[in-house]
């Protein structure tokens, strides 16, 4: 193992602003830049935006704006805002039909019971952690309501998803036995198996919108089981594309989301630099994401 690097000391904006341009980045208007730089700082802009447009440690390849880097930001946030909305309601979804299924199966405290799923070193973690996730929503009244009325104060399953992080709902149904996971994976026209490995990654990419995070020219460490059909045609798995054709899925029957599909195309025709190949969108993606 090498030496270990030194943290650079902190630059003022102005100081910000002098480095850039020594880096070969154009800034035509300082102003503008200092403005930017007040609200959005200098690590989440420009050590994420600027990637593609040099080498590491380089400097920018020639004609690169401060107002280009600006315009990736831009996108991605928006981009991140429309499509959290769609994740949410693929949340709220699978949370009803999961608890309805299990209550109907196991009852409404069946969750307690090991021997309901597969593996139980598994619910062990799980029943901890929804320990936890009840004591942080302690004072929202649904709790206290089951916390102070009901024999052993435990909530009920249909309550208790309420209080679920996406990521220990995705959790949950891993660890659901194979016949309950296909029940379910039923209700939505989807193989289990591949409605598992997608919530895993929708969680993920919920928890990159929910932080800011981007999503833009970005790998997905947790990536989906894609359809042949889509691997066939050269599409990966490790960008946000494939993720958006797992949502399309789930979503199939929900009338708005033409509209979501039409606000990702007005948002690349608004933001011009913006080259969504880095996301694995292929030439044809409008007509991949259509409903039929």
């Amino acid at each position: 193992m090498g030496e270990l690097k030194q943290h650079p000391l902190p630059m003022t904006i102005d100081e910000q602003i002098e480095n850039l341009k020594s880096l070969g980045l154009i800034i035509e208007n300082e102003e503008y830049a200092k403005k930017i730089l007040n609200d959005i700082s200098y690590f989440r802009l420009i050590k994420a935006y600027s990637l593609g447009f040099k080498p590491k440690n380089g400097k920018y390849e020639e004609g690169v704006t401060f107002e280009q880097i600006v315009e990736l930001y831009l996108f991605n946030a928006n981009f991140r805002q429309v499509t959290f909305a769609e994740i949410e309601k693929i949340e709220v979804n699978v949370r009803c039909r999961i608890a309805n299924y299990f209550a109907e199966v196991y009852g409404v405290l069946g969750y307690m019971e090991p021997q309901n799923f597969v593996d139980e070193e598994y619910h062990r973690a799980f029943m901890a952690d929804i320990e936890e996730e009840v004591r942080r929503n302690s004072k929202a009244p649904f709790v206290r309501n089951f916390k102070t009325n009901y024999a052993g104060g435990n909530l009920p399953i249909y309550a208790l998803v309420e209080v679920f992080s996406f990521g220990t709902l995705s959790k949950f149904y891993k660890n659901m036995k194979n016949a309950d996971k296909k029940a379910v994976a039923k209700s939505f026209g989807i193989g289990y198996t591949y409605l598992e490995s997608w919530l895993e990654s929708i969680s993920y990419v919920r928890n990159v919108c929910a932080h800011y995070g981007r999503l833009y020219n970005a790998k997905l460490s947790k990536t989906p089981i894609l359809y042949k059909e889509y691997t066939q045609a050269g599409i990966g798995n490790n960008r946000m594309f494939g993720v958006l054709l797992c949502m399309k899925q789930i979503l199939k029957n929900d009338k708005h989301w033409k509209l979501y599909v039409d606000q990702i195309e007005l948002l690349i025709d608004k933001y011009e630099k913006v080259d969504v190949k880095t996301m694995g969108f292929p030439d044809d993606w409008k007509k991949l994401l259509e409903q039929k």
